[in-house]
């Protein structure tokens, strides 16, 4: 059985990586992939090694974690590897793979145009509650 791990970055906001988990889902189901999971770097749980160990105990023999992150900072260079690598000495009878990042792709442009044309209507910043703001862009 094959499993990806969406791995984010982590935030000290519950519920912030939900639109990440929906994403996993979403994969889940469109292309019909054994296993999909969500988890994150810091913060908020669930952690990678936890998920690790939940992948591995549901039968995966090969997993590609895709670190849903946009640039090619720190944590892609350095943080995540080294985390990676250091969790797979205790699975050695599983391939895991460090999948490439979210990164670029041409794509983007027609989701940030969408998300431009969908915010165009939207209130001035000092007319909003801006610490109470719906981002929901559905």
């Amino acid at each position: 059985m094959k499993a990806v791990i969406l791995l984010g970055h982590g935030s000290r906001i519950p519920d912030a990586g939900e639109d990440m988990e929906k994403v996993a889902s979403l994969l889940q189901q469109k292309y019909a992939l054994d296993l999909v999971k969500s988890c994150y770097l810091s913060r908020l749980g669930p952690h990678f090694p936890e998920t690790l160990a939940n992948c591995a105990s549901q039968g995966a023999r090969k997993i590609i974690v895709i670190p849903y992150f946009l640039n090619m900072g720190i944590h892609l260079r350095k943080d995540i590897p080294e985390m990676i690598n250091a969790e797979a000495k205790a699975y050695p009878d599983i391939k895991i793979i460090f999948g490439k990042h979210i990164g670029y792709d041409d794509s983007l442009a027609d989701i940030i145009y969408k998300r431009i044309t969908a915010s165009a209507q939207l209130p001035d910043i000092r007319k909003t509650d801006h610490l109470n703001l719906d981002r929901s862009m559905e």
